[in-house]
Order: C-alpha cells, then structure tokens, then sequence
C-alpha cells in the first residue's frame, strides 16, 4: 500500500502563485537535437523526469557525453553523424512515446541492428505508424505483432526522400519523419494534419533546412539533408499539460486564483485554455513574451460563479489531447450535458484514457454515455461526494493519477490512488506543488 495516497477532503479556498516543471515535450526534443549539434549544448529548467532521463540515457548509449547538475543539463554534441552505432546496442524508452517514436528517425541510418524496448505499458502502443513511413526511407523494421515494441531497427546508407500524408495529428509522427528526412538527400515532403509543432519551431530557430507552409487546415513541411546543427542553449519554459491539473483545481475550486508563471502557451497547445474558457472559466495571459519561436506567457486563473456545458469542437482536440482527462471533470461540474467527439486517439496513449476518463466519472456518480471515440457528460454543478473511491490497475498512466488527486480535492470523498510513482515519468513535482497548495 506504500504506494498509493488517500485523500479525505477538498482543499480550501487558495490565492498562490506556482513555478511547473519544464515542457516536456521541448526537454526530450532538446535532448535529441543536442546530441547532433556541433558544440556544447545547455538547458535549464530541464524536466527531470523518467522520460526525459530515458532520452540522456538513450544518447548515452550512442556515445553522446551529458552531465546533470541541480540546474543545468549539458549535452556534448557530436555533429549530426556523432552518433557511434555499435553491435547489439539496445534502447530502453521505458514510458515515453515522445522519446520511442522520435529517436527511431535518427536512427534510420544506424550501421547495426538497434533494438528499442519500453516498459509494459509503452510495448501496448502503436509503432506500426512510425515504421511504415519510416520503412519507405529504405530502413528495415521487425516488430512484435506487426505493431509493438520490442522492435529492431536496420538502418540503410542509401535513404531515399518520401512523400508522407499524416492524417492522424500525431506531432510524434510527423516529426519522426522530420528527423529522419535531415538524414536523407533530396526533399521529403509531408502534407501534415494539425498537430503541436515544437519540432519545427526548433528546427526554425536551427536554421535547420525544414520549411513549413501553413494552410487552414494542414501544414505542408519539406525537409533537406542537414549538415550541421548548431549548439542549442535553452531555458526549457513550464509545461502547460502539466499546469492544466492546477487550472482545473481552480476552476473545480471556490473563491480560488492561481498564476502560473512561466508556461509555453505555444498555439498548438492551448486546446485546453480554449475550451475552459468556452466553459465559462476565466484565464488571462500576462507577460506574454517570444523565445526561440516559442510562445511564454503567465497563466491567471479564477474560479468561475458557473460553468456552462460545452459540445466541443473536434478542431480543438489535437491542441488538448492530453488535457481531456481533466478537462471531463470540469464537465462533470458543468450545468447541462457536454459532448466530446473524435477522440480515438485518447486510446492510443498510456492508457487507453478515453475508457479510463469514463472510469472516473461513473465512480464519481457522473452519467456518461460513450462510444469508441466519444464521450457525452451528464454535468451535475452540485456533484459531492461523499463514498469510498478506489483508483489502481490502469498502467501507471500519470495523467490518470493526477486526474483523480484533482477530483478527490474538488468533490470530496475517500479517494484510494493507486500507482503515485507514475507521475515520476512527466511530474515529479506534483503531489509536492498540491501539499503547497494545501497549506
């Protein structure tokens, strides 16, 4: 049982401002794209969780130099052929799709078999959809089931450039293909769904030969050989899936304000922000600066008198498919039924979290009617619970634990949460920042 918390009771009205752990999705490609670059690299406010320690081990293992001190992470970078390919090398991802998915287009080149393992809840997802494409530079894959991890990868001297249609909004695909495309001569092209677009901002501010032509409703990418990559120095910004948790308490909360200081509200990540503002919830951008292509701002946050029920546009999923764990229980508080749809690729994450979102809510006495991409919410504005609640088996899914610390401090009754090691792979910090927030 040491490995799970319990809580009794809702928090109390609060008026604080908080610092959040560095993005993640920015701390892992930083990584990356370090270990290729001509020179030392630095990052500060790193995310020092397991995925991102998996990424500087995994650059270890392919004779990269990193060091870590209380707050700095410095990347010894190779050049972009840096990379020393030996026999019977393998990758352990352990949690981290990010890091899997992305780190196999560096790899499209490797000179050896390279087999990549994660833990037992990475080997459940889905790697098909970064070996096709990959498969077409010319790189070898074998899979388990055609699918999954553990999967070896045999790279090849002569890439030869794609085409690519990525019609998921899988920021994890596309910038696989990125990757590997500046390891390939000629053009390769992507015509790519809307999704968050970290990887080319970076490749932007690189001067990397990446160009992104932005239509309404896709972005047209092409992708040439890269020569060298520059150092990259970096004060990694906070991680806005990360403060959507405290957005939520606020808003599940009374009488409550919150700034959040220093957060990447990067356009293809606010989807969260969006929404709760459609719910009635207030949210202002203050200090709201650029850095290195990246949007920063401080979030502001106050608990609504009401929140309104809302049938969410599906344009708005792909800018908030992490956040819609968090984002059910603010409709489940809502007056009037919520309607969420086109969200099959919840499933597709460490959990299948669409099930598990609906999970929560009917523990918690929320009527929920779904199907195997949507979910309408029953809303109740006087939800209090007052019952024993049991939350275990569901993969050390970290957004599923954070979910339901949120809904045990909103709603009130005996919450058992299992699994409190699992937000060790994104936010350490968390259960640290509620305590504060209790106090």
């Amino acid at each position: 049982m040491t490995n799970s918390i319990v809580f009794k009771k809702k928090i109390k009205k609060f008026n604080k401002s908080i610092i959040v752990s560095g993005d993640k999705s920015i701390s892992v490609r930083w990584v990356l794209l370090s270990s290729l670059s001509s020179g030392t690299s630095k990052a500060k406010n790193l995310l020092m969780s397991e995925d991102v320690l998996a990424a500087i081990n995994s650059v270890r293992k392919l004779g990269i130099k990193v060091t870590i001190n209380k707050t700095n992470c410095i990347v010894y970078g190779k050049g972009v052929d840096g990379f020393i390919y030996k026999k019977n090398l393998k990758i352990n991802a352990e949690n981290s799709g990010t890091l899997g998915r992305l780190i196999l287009g560096l790899l499209v080149n490797t000179t050896y078999p390279i087999k990549l393992i994660g833990d037992k809840s990475l080997s459940k997802r889905d790697f098909k959809r970064i070996s096709d494409p990959l498969t077409k530079f010319g790189v070898k894959f074998k899979l388990r089931n055609n699918k999954n991890l553990p999967l070896t990868i045999n790279g090849s001297n002569k890439l030869k450039p794609i085409n690519y249609y990525e019609n998921k909004g899988s920021a994890q695909c596309k910038s696989a293909v990125i990757f590997a495309g500046l390891r390939t001569q000629g053009t390769t092209f992507i015509k790519a769904k809307k999704s968050r677009n970290h990887t080319e901002l970076l490749c932007k501010y690189l001067n990397l030969p990446v160009k992104v032509i932005n239509k309404k409703q896709y972005d047209e990418i092409r992708i040439n050989k890269v020569k060298k990559i520059k150092k990259l120095n970096y004060q990694i910004p906070a991680d806005i899936s990360s403060s959507s948790f405290f957005m939520v308490l606020v808003a599940l909360s009374e009488n409550s304000k919150l700034i959040i200081k220093n957060v990447n509200i990067n356009p293809s990540r606010i989807g969260i922000i969006t929404i709760l503002n459609k719910m009635g919830i207030k949210i202002n951008l203050l200090k709201k600066k650029f850095y290195k292509g990246e949007k920063i701002a401080d979030i502001e946050i106050k608990s609504p008198k009401f929140i309104k029920a809302i049938n969410c546009p599906s344009k708005l999923n792909s800018g908030a498919i992490d956040e819609f764990l968090v984002i059910f229980l603010v409709a489940a508080k809502a007056k009037g039924v919520s309607y969420f749809k086109g969200l099959s690729e919840l499933n597709q994450k460490e959990s299948p979290r669409l099930i598990w979102g609906e999970k929560i809510l009917n523990k918690m006495g929320i009527k929920t009617v779904s199907t195997n991409d949507s979910i309408k919410i029953y809303g109740n504005p006087n939800l209090n619970i007052d019952k024993k609640i049991i939350i275990k088996n569901y993969l050390k899914d970290h957004r599923v634990f954070m979910t339901s610390v949120i809904a045990a401090l909103s709603f009130g009754g005996e919450w058992r949460i299992h699994n409190k090691d699992s937000i060790k792979t994104s936010f350490p910090q968390f259960l640290k920042i509620i305590n504060d927030l209790k106090k």
